[in-house]
């Protein structure tokens, strides 16, 4: 009698597609993430270095998602977050990396650039924002550029979110349906949207002139967003070298209340609307 036991499909690990993660374990493994943020940015601030973290990443990868979720928990003035818009007529004019450099981190900080000095080997040039030639010298300037960064003391990473293009069309989307999210959907995000293959192109280009051995660029797959946001402050805390600085015990003293009569005051509430 022959064996009528049925095979096993085989799956290559590529076509496996993983569960989405559950809030709790999120939830859970963000803490402990957090957690260790806290003793990275006492370390620094402890020993004066100086951080620069740059995001750079298709339209609704999920950037800002990763930077809150970096920033959420640690001090605003030590994890600063740059975010800058369209250069004024006057910077225009400016050595083009000079408005960049004036926000670079001092001893004791954390700067994080949400889209950075990259902007012009990817936005600018698939928009028609610089000439080709700005464009080139660009990506033959900016390997100097980092390296003259790094002899500075200044600890380089640099994360390139990558979401396949029926992710971000679905995002983009929501982007259009949702109230809460219509302020992230710039015009240029519209301008941008047919431009998939030249962004790719931009982005390819780029990270062959820029993907060096002092400043290599860090891929993340963004489908998942619970997902890429753990897995990029996991990754953080193994590019800054960093020991947990002993804690003092605090303890709360006595509290005197009622010593002081109140005049009575007439407060002005707010609507307890819920």
């Amino acid at each position: 009698m022959g064996d009528k036991r049925k095979k096993k499909k085989r799956t290559s690990p590529s076509a496996t597609v993983r569960k989405s993660l559950g809030r709790k374990a999120y939830e859970k493994a963000l803490a402990e993430l957090h957690v260790e943020l806290v003793h990275l940015q006492r370390w620094v601030v402890e020993k004066g270095l100086k951080v620069c973290i740059v995001f750079e990443g298709r339209d609704g990868a999920g950037k800002g998602g990763v930077i809150k979720a970096m920033t959420e928990r640690v001090s605003p003035r030590v994890f600063r977050v740059v975010a800058l818009p369209a250069p004024t007529e006057r910077e225009k004019t400016q050595l083009f990396m000079q408005r960049y450099m004036a926000h670079f981190p001092a001893g004791g900080e954390i700067v994080i650039f949400d889209r950075s000095w990259y902007n012009r080997a990817g936005v600018e040039r698939v928009m028609g924002f610089c000439s080709k030639e700005e464009t080139e010298k660009f990506l033959e300037d900016v390997p100097m550029m980092e390296r003259t960064m790094i002899d500075a003391d200044i600890i380089l990473v640099k994360y390139w979110l990558e979401v396949k293009p029926e992710e971000q069309q679905k995002r983009l989307e929501d982007r259009v349906e949702d109230g809460r999210k219509t302020w992230k959907l710039s015009q240029l995000d519209i301008d941008s949207y047919d431009r998939w293959d030249d962004y790719s192109q931009a982005r390819d280009e780029m990270f062959q002139a820029s993907d060096t051995p002092w400043a290599p660029w860090h891929v993340a797959r963004a489908e998942d967003k619970r997902r890429v946001r753990l897995n990029v402050l996991s990754h953080l805390l193994t590019q800054v070298s960093y020991e947990r600085l002993p804690v003092e015990s605090v303890k709360l003293g006595e509290r005197k209340i009622g010593e002081y009569t109140p005049v009575g005051f007439p407060f002005k509430y707010i609507p307890e609307t819920f």
